[in-house]
């Protein structure tokens, strides 16, 4: 059974917890992982490039000069695609770049993503992890103590948390990420993720058949 180091907010080390098997202890599936990661960067590009083709471009409504005579070569517009500021030749459109990956195979890499990370020793667990108000001098200091500073770290609660998101943004490499809301990108890019207690279950209830 894979096994985490357990943390209070203050950084202080409280002993190694039992982590669920599913979805902690499965062979990674790297890719589904690869599939998962490219889609996901895909479905993040807006598709809006356009450029302007002879029939949108505006002008070169007249013949510029005569077809024979002047010893330069015939021309139709001053906006065919050889001009400058004419049209141009198989420029990029406005298209979707959505890509649909199967929800078995989306389960999958995550799953695969979380039990690579805990196989790796990257998997903690704090204890506490609520805030009244934003307390960026809190994270930072369990970054400090727990030797997390300078690495990507991802902290994984149940729930949405917005307090904890305004607590983390300010630290650079630092997010926040509720188990609801998890991708393969973000779990991959990280070097270390601690899960809350919540999340843990969360993750247990929702991968663990």
């Amino acid at each position: 059974m894979p096994k985490a180091k357990r943390y209070n907010l203050e950084g202080k080390s409280l002993g190694e917890v039992d982590l669920p098997e599913q979805p902690f202890a499965v062979r990674p599936n790297r890719h589904v992982v690869w599939e998962s990661v490219k889609a996901y960067l895909a479905n993040q590009r807006q598709g809006t490039a356009a450029t302007k083709t002879r029939s949108s471009v505006s002008g070169g409504g007249k013949k510029p000069w005569r077809q024979k005579g002047t010893g330069r070569a015939r021309a139709g517009s001053n906006r065919s695609p050889v001009w400058v500021g004419g049209a141009t030749v198989f420029g990029p459109k406005p298209r979707s770049y959505a890509v649909r990956v199967p929800k078995k195979t989306r389960r999958l890499a995550l799953v695969s993503a979380m039990s690579q990370r805990a196989q790796e020793g990257n998997v903690a667990v704090i204890e506490g992890f609520r805030f009244d108000a934003p307390r960026t001098r809190t994270v930072a200091g369990f970054m400090k103590a727990t030797g997390f500073a300078g690495r990507k770290v991802c902290f994984i609660t149940r729930e949405s948390d917005q307090t904890a998101v305004r607590s983390c943004r300010n630290i650079p490499g630092v997010s926040v990420l509720s188990q609801t809301n998890l991708n393969v990108y973000d779990l991959i890019n990280a070097d270390v993720l601690v899960f809350t207690d919540e999340a843990v279950q969360g993750v247990a209830e929702a991968y663990g058949s």
